[in-house]
């Protein structure tokens, strides 16, 4: 059976000469895999990580790798590609859903806020270093959890405050509180000390070493 599907790109994995497997969340199948035929190197860009996708996959019930063809872009996203500090979020926030999100996994909604996260950062044009802090927060919440600051107390060191700032502020007033570099990255390690102990697994995320160079005193947005 063949029908299209809205796809939010992860990760991929090549899988032999012209074949990549494709690690994605959908509204019909949460976070699965399916395999794609990629041909020209030219045309991976398509497999950006946060990519917002449309594609016909094929069902096979005697294959668990389903094949996924005739893949377009729904929305360019032309805020975050064109941006070097928005594409390093969109690395980041990619590498926690697919660490924390596991293969199989449909939480009910995630689908839906993950892409509107995905086109709020793409919109926003300044004022965005915080983004990642209140992006862990809100898919805290939508996996299931309700972080209060008690409950990010044994996780927050000595930022508990500012921890509690966030869970408590606006969307437009958690971007503009200021921080350092150092402190947002240590305040994300602590949300995701708190994800690691509800979702019971490691989540090391490489790329928020990559963040905390960026965003630096010096050199935030």
């Amino acid at each position: 059976m063949k029908h299209s599907i809205e796809l939010i790109v992860l990760n991929h994995t090549k899988f032999g000469e012209n074949s990549i497997v494709l690690h994605t969340l959908s509204r019909e199948y949460g976070r699965r895999s399916f395999l794609v035929r990629t041909g020209s190197k030219a045309g991976m860009a398509l497999f950006l990580p946060l990519n917002l996708l449309e594609a016909v996959i094929s069902e096979n019930p005697r294959a668990t790798l389903w094949n996924a063809r005739s893949l377009t872009v729904r929305h360019p996203l032309a805020g975050i590609r064109g941006n070097l500090f928005k594409n390093t979020i969109t690395l980041f926030m990619s590498e926690v859903l697919y660490r924390t999100v596991r293969d199989g996994a449909d939480p009910d909604g995630l689908f839906d806020w993950c892409e509107r996260s995905i086109l709020t950062l793409d919109a926003l044009e300044s004022d965005f270093s915080n983004y990642p802090i209140r992006f862990l927060l809100e898919l805290a919440v939508t996996l299931g959890f309700q972080p209060t600051a008690e409950d990010m107390a044994p996780y927050a060191e000595h930022h508990l405050q500012e921890l509690r700032t966030f869970l408590q502020a606006p969307f437009s007033e958690s971007m503009l509180l200021p921080l350092s570099g150092s402190a947002r990255n240590e305040i994300a390690q602590s949300i995701l000390r708190y994800l690691e102990h509800h979702t019971e697994s490691a989540i090391q995320i490489r790329s928020l070493a990559v963040l905390r160079e960026l965003f630096s005193e010096t050199g935030k947005p």
